[in-house]
This record gives structure tokens, C-alpha cells and sequence, in this order.
């Protein structure tokens, strides 16, 4: 199956995780534009615990201790991409380096294991290397999912 399709379409619950944290958040991070991935936040309470890509959870720290906090760094990121000469489609490298398959729910909160691992080729002949991982901590609110907080840039491979 393609990283740029949803393994789950039968799941309802799995599904909607997935198009909130693949198909909306690439889609969102491309175009620098926080206010398509908004809506997916729950506010209070969020939390953003940056690893280093460190596998040692005492080099990790809350580097996200609010939502606005990561929403500007996520938009710093997003514009730095921005202007950035890519050699090809930048979505369809990061749907590419992107794997979501594991997604444990238990009640109303569920754990995402969004994984990075690939190459996005550069206008100059060089390559920006993706490979973390991000673990997504959402809880259902009314009839969605969103997320709650995440411990992000972890160690992968």
C-alpha cells in the first residue's frame, strides 16, 4: 500500500487519526498554513516533548509547553520549507517518507506511531534526510479525534 493512501478505511476511528495526522498535516505544513490543522488541537492542557533524536528520555525536554509555542515553531518550520528549492513535489516526498500504521486506542485516547524515514531531493543535487519519530497522544472530543500533545523527534533507526 502507498504511504499517500489510508490503511484504514474500514476503521472509522484509525481512519480519521490518519487524515488528521497525514493527508491534513502534510497538506497544511506545504502550504504554511496553520489554520487548515488548527481545528486539530485540543488546547488545554497540551503538551510538546521535543526527544533531540535522542533514544535517552533524560536529553528530552518540554520544548511545547503550549499549543502557541509549537504552533510557531511548526510555522517557522513550515516557512523555512517554504523557501526552500526542492527537485521535486515536496507533499508527495513527505507522504513518501511518512508511515502511520500503528495507532493504539483504548477509550476515548489513542497513541499514533507516525514515523519518518526518507530523502526529499534538493534543487542543488543534495538531499534534506527525514528520519524521527513522533508519538501523537489524541483523545476524541465530541465526534473527532485531536491531539492532545505528542513526544516528537525521536530516534528512528
Amino acid at each position: 500500500m502507498s504511504n499517500m493512501q489510508n490503511p484504514f478505511p474500514s476503521d472509522p476511528d484509525r481512519n480519521q487519526i490518519w487524515e488528521m495526522l497525514v493527508e491534513r498535516d502534510i497538506a497544511a505544513f506545504v502550504a504554511a498554513d496553520w489554520g487548515m490543522v488548527a481545528g486539530d488541537f485540543i488546547e488545554e492542557g497540551f503538551l510538546g516533548v521535543h526527544a533531540h533524536k535522542s533514544r535517552n528520555p533524560d536529553e528530552w525536554a518540554a520544548a511545547f509547553p503550549t499549543l502557541m509555542e509549537y504552533r510557531d515553531e511548526w510555522l517557522r518550520q513550515a516557512h523555512d520549507s517554504a523557501n526552500t528549492k526542492f527537485a521535486e513535489p515536496l507533499a508527495e516526498a513527505i507522504h513518501r517518507a511518512t508511515n502511520l500504521t500503528q495507532i493504539d486506542i483504548s477509550g476515548d485516547m489513542a497513541v499514533a506511531h507516525k514515523k519518518f524515514d526518507g530523502q526529499v531531493k534538493l534543487a542543488d543535487g543534495s538531499v534534506d534526510t527525514l528520519n524521527w519519530q513522533t508519538l501523537y497522544y489524541c483523545r476524541r472530543s465530541g465526534d473527532r479525534w485531536k491531539i492532545a500533545g505528542f513526544t516528537g523527534y525521536m530516534a528512528y533507526k
